[in-house]
């Protein structure tokens, strides 16, 4: 299973980017799919999440800002961000809980990260 992240870059405080992440491979299921980042010197910290039925979770500074959604006839995860700010560059790594098989259980496959840059 491979995870393959797109759309990061550099935006100006207050603009909008959107991230892409598809996963490939041999797939039964995705249950969970999400997006954490990482900025220098701190932890990798959750962004958002959404479950297969379309439930989502928030961390409390993108609240109102950020959007997440998936597409699981392509297992695909988007992170819609807006209004963006500084304190949000960071590496945006997406995850998704994946099972291979019917009886199997449920691994975390990762994205190689994606480098947003929120600057003037």
């Amino acid at each position: 299973v491979q995870l393959q992240a797109s759309g990061g870059g550099l935006v100006q405080p207050g603009g909008s980017l959107r991230l892409s992440c598809a996963a490939s491979g041999t797939i039964f299921s995705i249950a969970a799919m999400g997006w954490y980042r990482q900025a220098p010197g701190k932890q990798r910290e959750l962004v958002a999440a959404i479950t297969s039925g379309l439930r989502t979770n928030y961390a409390d500074s993108v609240k109102g800002r950020f959007t997440i959604s998936r597409d699981n006839a392509k297992n695909t995860v988007y992170l819609q961000m807006n209004s963006l700010k500084p304190e949000d560059t960071a590496v945006y790594y997406c995850s998704a809980d994946v099972t291979t098989t019917s009886w199997g259980p449920a691994y975390r496959y990762w994205g190689q990260g994606t480098l947003v840059t929120v600057s003037s």
